[in-house]
């Protein structure tokens, strides 16, 4: 599933064709994804400007000129992709078509500027729903997840009391959304290498400074991960149809049995299953 860096790649690749622009018309082709689609979505979309277009933890936020907004879950294996009508010189303004709407396409957003937004998603796994903006973070998807990891209120003082005393794996603690939105299995495994920190250790023994510590490497992780347009593996691509990079720079995650990256360390990386997920360690380096 696509985290917050790809998330965040897509959503900066849709920001010149969607803010700003009026959805001149929208398809919604089936009835629903993972859930139903708000009734009458197309219908609500159309003619709709898009005021701003926003990102919260792994969601998408399209706030639109009607005073809704519009909510985009990727899931599995949801892609976002833009394609735009190309005009041949010698023949004026004569225009290629858009590519041939393909199985999958579910839902289908023209914008006023002739550019088309197409949400394809071959597993179903993703979502879409309209709600007020002004309400907006009362969404039963929004309401209760953390700071933002980017974000002001994501700080050395916050994530240490909310890891104080807690008793379960650090690995555990930092994919609570309720701690902090966005992060996911990959940027854990790769934070917790840079920290040094076992995915196993309980976050109660981890010292405040150490904790204290995990902030600045959080961000460094994931910033690091956005420059690079995100990791692709399976389905996840970019808006613009490009694969992200950052997988060529795991220092961890997915190299079972492969050297350890430190200088000087002569182990491999090792894996174990947490709560049904794949955590990649260094044991000489993590402790």
């Amino acid at each position: 599933m696509p985290e917050l860096p790809e998330v965040e790649t897509v959503r900066r690749g849709l920001l010149p064709a969607m803010e700003g622009r009026v959805i001149a018309h929208a398809a919604v082709n089936r009835p629903d994804l993972r859930w139903p689609f708000p009734p009458d979505m197309a219908a609500r979309l159309t003619g709709a400007r898009v005021t701003a277009l926003r990102r919260r933890s792994k969601y998408i936020l399209a706030d639109l000129s009607t005073g809704e907004t519009l909510l985009i879950h990727l899931g599995m294996s949801g892609r976002m992709l833009i394609s735009s009508p190309t005009t041949r010189e010698n023949l004026g303004e004569w225009h290629h078509p858009h590519p041939a709407p393909e199985k999958h396409d579910h839902v289908i957003l023209d914008m006023d500027s002739g550019t088309r937004i197409t949400f394809n998603d071959a597993r179903r796994f993703g979502a879409m729903d309209l709600m007020p903006t002004a309400t907006a973070d009362a969404h039963p998807l929004l309401a209760s997840l953390g700071p933002e990891p980017l974000g002001n209120a994501f700080h050395e003082t916050w994530l240490t009391q909310r890891l104080k005393g807690r008793n379960t794996p650090i690995k555990s603690a930092l994919l609570d959304q309720h701690v902090i939105a966005g992060l996911g299995n990959i940027y854990v495994c790769e934070t917790l290498y840079r920290a040094r920190i076992h995915p196993a250790r309980k976050a109660a023994r981890i010292s405040a400074t150490r904790t204290a510590a995990l902030v600045p490497i959080i961000r460094e992780v994931l910033t690091d991960a956005i420059t690079a347009g995100g990791s692709s593996l399976r389905d996840y691509r970019q808006a613009d149809g490009e694969l992200g990079y950052f997988q060529h720079s795991f220092q961890v995650y997915g190299r079972e049995g492969q050297p350890c990256l430190t200088p000087g360390c002569t182990d491999t990386i090792h894996r174990i299953v947490q709560s049904g997920r794949s955590s990649f360690f260094c044991p000489a380096c993590q402790k």
